[in-house]
């Protein structure tokens, strides 16, 4: 079988999800509602709000095109590193734009989650990560065709339909790297949303193309830089006894900033932990990072919030004199009042070479910290907070969710239906956290 035909065949069996894989993707889910809503004034958000205002009777594509930009908007959203991309960003707001259109319940749109992430895995798989290093944007190619596999699952296409609609979603796989830091890249998890449905009405118009176009001449694979793809791997994948959300998972983001960022922020979280320090005494900050993160963080001096984002001189400056990061730092005015300060210009960035990345899974990211008595505090972290193997507890995840949605009066009881998702008959009280 091809790539697109062995996904579809796993697509289009009877859903069986442990307990386990349902209150990760509750959880998920969640966290992605509360980083849509917090991003529904965004700027990006208005823009596309006011490009797509023509539509008096918003399409299903269009309501996912609104709610992926907002959920992608303030880069608040969850990691997903088998696909290199915002996973549940692009999922969410696509899954639940065609749930709330088809009536469809909680227990289908956790399944539909699920489905549409297991193929984003596999299609990450299939490129590798020397896709993303190339500079694509994996929220915006890799996440639009895994998503669309959920999308036709959730719309009830049959195997056939599943496989129709991953190879239209590869013709409409797009988006780059050096977008990052512009208002446009929020819109690339909308696109994805939005193709991601369109793949899927497509499809069930009868629409096809080729079903070897993933590993094929001229393909994805191939044409998207990626390597690695093979009739074992695939299948091998069919085989695999757990679910990716339970052996990787998705990883919630404990900052509002590019998670590239964010493995120095928790080293410097750990050292602020473990001994007594303030910005004052620090002379001189050294950060090492993977070469793909270090890309990503192009911004030394950001000049808006959006580049501030996107700036490892800025993030780290505000950790080291207000111990956390919020979204209140991430605003044109506090960005413009903390242009000047003194610490950025003592925080240096460098990467480890590509011929050292290639000898190893995965290199720790290091920050050293050099005090004006000499002292050096170094620290380091293979992962950020927030993964399978350092999870947010309750607490942490409740509380980003308020922080999330001050201004929703009814928040604390959409959380708690939102933990018993499977139970809702109906999801439109969800309507409420939407743009």
């Amino acid at each position: 079988m091809t790539a697109i035909e062995t996904i579809a065949a796993w697509c289009a069996r009877e859903p069986r999800f442990s307990p386990t894989a349902r209150r990760l993707a509750r959880e998920a889910m969640s966290d992605t509602l509360a980083c849509l809503y917090a991003g529904r004034d965004d700027f990006s958000t208005r823009a596309v709000q006011q490009a797509w205002a023509h539509y008096t009777s918003q399409p299903a594509a269009v309501v996912a095109l609104l709610n992926a930009t907002a959920a992608h908007a303030i880069d608040y959203d969850d990691n997903f590193s088998p696909g290199m991309s915002h996973a549940s960003a692009v999922l969410v707001p696509a899954l639940l734009a065609v749930a709330l259109a088809e009536s469809a319940n909680g227990e289908a749109l956790v399944n539909a989650y699920l489905i549409g992430l297991q193929a984003q895995a596999f299609v990450g798989a299939v490129v590798s990560p020397t896709h993303y290093t190339a500079g694509w944007h994996g929220t915006s190619t890799v996440g639009c065709i895994g998503t669309a596999a959920g999308v036709a699952w959730l719309k009830g296409l049959d195997q056939a339909g599943i496989a129709r609609t991953l190879s239209i979603a590869v013709s409409l796989a797009s988006g780059v790297k050096g977008q990052f830091g512009t208002a446009l890249k929020p819109f690339h998890a909308g696109m994805a949303a939005r193709n991601a449905v369109d793949a899927a009405e497509l499809a069930a118009c009868g629409m096809s193309g080729r079903l070897d176009i993933l590993e094929g001449e001229m393909g994805f694979y191939q044409l998207f830089a990626g390597s690695g793809f093979s009739a074992e791997k695939s299948a091998d994948w069919l085989r695999t006894p757990q679910h990716i959300i339970e052996t990787t998972g998705v990883m919630p983001k404990k900052h509002p900033c590019c998670g590239s960022t964010h493995r120095i922020l928790d080293a410097i979280a750990d050292l602020q932990a473990a001994r007594e320090f303030s910005a004052a005494d620090i002379v001189s900050v050294s950060c090492k990072v993977g070469v793909s993160n270090f890309r990503n963080l192009a911004y030394p001096a950001p000049k808006d919030e959006m580049q501030a984002r996107f700036s490892m001189n800025y993030c780290v400056m505000r950790m080291l004199e207000a111990g956390s990061l919020s979204v209140a730092d991430f605003t044109q005015e506090r960005v413009k009042a903390l242009a000047d300060h003194p610490q950025m210009t003592r925080i240096t960035m460098e990467s480890w070479q590509p011929e050292e990345e290639a000898l190893a899974v995965n290199l720790p990211h290091i920050v050293t910290l050099t005090l004006r008595d000499g002292t050096v505090l170094r620290q380091q972290r293979l992962s950020a907070k927030g993964s399978l193997a350092e999870p947010f507890s309750e607490e942490e995840r409740r509380q980003k969710f308020t922080d999330c949605c001050t201004t929703l009066a009814t928040a604390d009881a959409i959380y708690q239906r939102l933990s018993q998702l499977e139970q809702q008959d109906s999801l439109h009280f969800l309507q409420a956290m939407m743009v």
